[in-house]
C-alpha cells in the first residue's frame, strides 16, 4: 500500500515505470507519500491524476502504513509510529510559498538558466574527479611534490566536494548513470549511499525536524560513549565500516532484495544492478586506496586524511539544522495545517566556508544554498539552487519571513557542534549524574565502548 492525502493506493505496477526511477517508489511502500510527491514534483497536480489509476477507492487505514516506515527500527524513537507521527501538511493552497516559487521557476528564461547551471555544475565535478585522482597519484609516485600537509588538506576538500556531488546525485532521477554516480555520497567515509539515499531523500527532506526525520537521531549514537573516548572509539568504529562493515551491509541489502523480490523494490533487476554495481565499485575504490597506501609504505599519510575527512564531513552533515538543540514538536496535524514550504525554509539555513556561494557549494558538501535545496529538493545541483535563491528570498519576504544570512561553518557551527557532540557527558553519565571520573571508569562505559568499536566491523551501530 501507499498512502496519499489519506487515501489508499497500490502502486506496485508503477514501480518499474516511474520516470524518477524505481528506487523511489519501491522504498516508499507502506508509507504516507503526500509530502514526498509535493516536494519532488514540479507539477503534483498531474501526479494526482496519474495516481487515480491505482486508487483502491477507500480511505487509508493504520494497517496500510508500516509503523517504522519499512526502515531499521534503531533509526527511530522506541515509541515511534508512522501512522501517528508522520506530519500532515496541506498542499491544496495554490497561493502558498511552494506553489508560488514553483510557478516562477516555470518561466522560460529562469528554467533555461537552471539547466545551464546544472551543466556547469557537472563540468566542475568532472574537474574535481580528475584532481582527486591526480592528487593521490602524485602522493604515491612523487611525494616530494605532494607534502603531507598539502595532501591532507587536498583530500579533505576533494572528498567533501565529491560527496557534495553525491548529495545532489541521490536527489536526481535514479535513471541511467545517476544510479551509479549517486554512490559518490559515500566518498567521505560517513555513509552508505545504497541505503542512506532513502533516509536522506525520502525521510529527512519531506519530513524535516519531525519524528520521521532520522537525521535527528542517527548521528547521536556516539553519545553513548564517554566523552574522552568518543573520538578514538567512533573513529575505529568508522574504520570498521570502511574495511568490512559497509561491504557486509551491501551483501545484506542484496540478500533482502532477493528475499522479498526485486520487483517489490526496483521493479526489475535491470533497475537494481546499476545501484548495487555503483555501491560495490565505490567500496572497492575506498578499500583499494587504503591497500595501495599500505603497500606503498605510506599508510601514515592515508590515516590522517581519513580521520580529518571523517570528522569534518560528519560535522558538515549535521551543521545545517539545529539537530544538537532540543526542538519543539514540529509535526503538523489536520487541526493546525502548516505551509510545508515555510516549514522547510525556517528549519534549514545556509552555510558558508569562505563566503563565495559557488565555491562553498562544494566546500560545504552542497549546503551553501541549503534553504533552496530544502524547498526544492528535486533540483539536481547546488548551482541550480544558487540560481533560484533570489526567487525564494523574494517570495519569502512576501510571507513576512526574515531572510537570515548564511552561517559560518568554521566560526559558528563547528564550535557549537564540537561542544554538543564531543564534550558533553555520555547519555549514561547524564542519566545517572556521574562526574567525569566515574563516567570514564565505569565498567559499563568501557563495555559499551568496546562493543561500539567492534560493531563497526559488522556494519552496525550507525549509518
Amino acid at each position: 500500500m501507499w498512502v496519499y492525502n489519506g487515501r489508499a493506493y497500490d502502486l506496485s505496477e508503477w514501480i518499474a515505470k516511474h520516470p524518477g526511477g524505481a528506487f523511489f517508489i519501491g522504498r516508499t511502500k507502506n508509507r504516507d507519500i503526500t509530502s514526498i510527491i509535493h516536494a519532488y514534483h514540479k507539477n503534483p497536480e498531474g501526479i494526482e491524476r496519474l495516481l487515480e489509476r491505482y486508487a483502491l477507492d477507500r480511505d487509508a487505514r493504520p494497517g496500510d502504513v508500516h509503523p517504522k516506515c519499512n526502515a531499521p527500527e534503531f533509526l527511530f524513537k522506541e515509541d515511534f509510529n508512522s501512522w501517528r507521527d508522520t506530519p500532515r501538511y496541506r498542499f491544496d493552497n495554490k497561493d502558498d510559498l511552494l506553489h508560488r516559487v514553483k510557478a516562477r521557476l516555470r518561466q522560460p528564461q529562469l528554467a533555461a538558466r537552471i539547466k545551464k547551471m546544472d551543466r556547469l555544475f557537472n563540468i566542475v565535478v568532472a574537474g574535481l574527479a580528475v584532481a582527486y585522482v591526480a592528487v593521490q597519484a602524485m602522493r604515491i609516485a612523487a611525494p616530494q611534490w605532494m607534502p603531507l600537509p598539502l595532501f591532507i588538506i587536498a583530500m579533505v576538500l576533494l572528498r567533501c566536494s565529491l560527496a557534495g556531488f553525491g548529495h545532489y546525485a541521490v536527489h536526481r532521477r535514479q535513471k541511467g548513470l545517476n544510479r551509479v554516480f549517486a554512490n559518490a555520497f559515500d566518498i567521505n567515509y560517513v555513509a552508505l549511499g545504497l541505503v542512506t539515499a532513502d533516509g536522506h531523500t525520502l525521510l529527512h527532506h519531506p519530513h524535516t525536524q519531525s519524528e520521521v526525520d532520522i537525521k535527528k537521531n542517527v548521528f547521536t549514537m556516539m553519545m553513548r560513549l564517554p566523552c574522552l573516548l568518543r573520538v578514538p572509539v567512533h573513529t575505529i568504529h568508522k574504520f570498521g565500516h570502511l574495511v568490512t562493515g559497509m561491504p557486509i551491509r551491501i551483501v545484506d541489502v542484496l540478500r533482502i532484495t532477493r528475499k522479498i523480490g526485486v520487483t517489490e523494490v526496483y521493479g526489475t533487476w535491470r533497475n537494481a544492478i546499476p545501484h548495487f554495481a555503483g555501491s560495490v565499485a565505490l567500496r572497492l575504490l575506498l578499500i583499494g586506496e587504503l591497500v595501495t597506501y599500505a603497500l606503498a609504505g605510506d599508510f601514515l599519510s592515508w590515516a590522517p586524511q581519513f580521520v580529518a575527512t571523517l570528522w569534518i564531513s560528519t560535522f558538515l552533515i549535521v551543521s545545517s539544522h539545529d539537530f544538537e538543540e532540543d526542538t519543539d514538536e514540529h509535526a503538523a496535524d489536520d487541526a493546525d495545517p502548516q505551509d510545508w514550504g515555510i516549514h522547510q525554509l525556517t528549519e534549514a539555513y545556509d552555510l558558508k566556508v569562505i563566503g563565495n556561494r559557488y565555491v562553498d557549494c562544494f566546500l560545504s558538501a552542497g549546503l551553501s544554498s541549503h534553504r533552496a535545496h530544502h524547498v526544492l529538493p528535486y533540483q539536481g545541483s547546488g548551482f541550480a539552487n544558487i540560481a533560484t535563491e533570489d526567487v525564494l528570498r523574494e517570495e519569502a519576504v512576501k510571507f513576512g519571513l526574515e531572510w537570515l544570512p548564511a552561517k559560518s561553518f568554521v566560526t559558528d557551527r563547528l564550535p557549537k557542534l564540537a561542544r554538543a557532540y564531543l564534550l558533553s557527558p555520555s547519555r549514561q553519565a547524564q542519566e545517572r549524574q556521574w562526574g567525569l571520573v566515574r563516567e570514564h571508569c565505569s565498567p559499563t562505559a568501557w563495555k559499551a565502548s568496546v562493543a561500539y568499536a567492534a560493531s563497526g566491523f559488522g556494519g552496525l551501530g550507525s549509518v
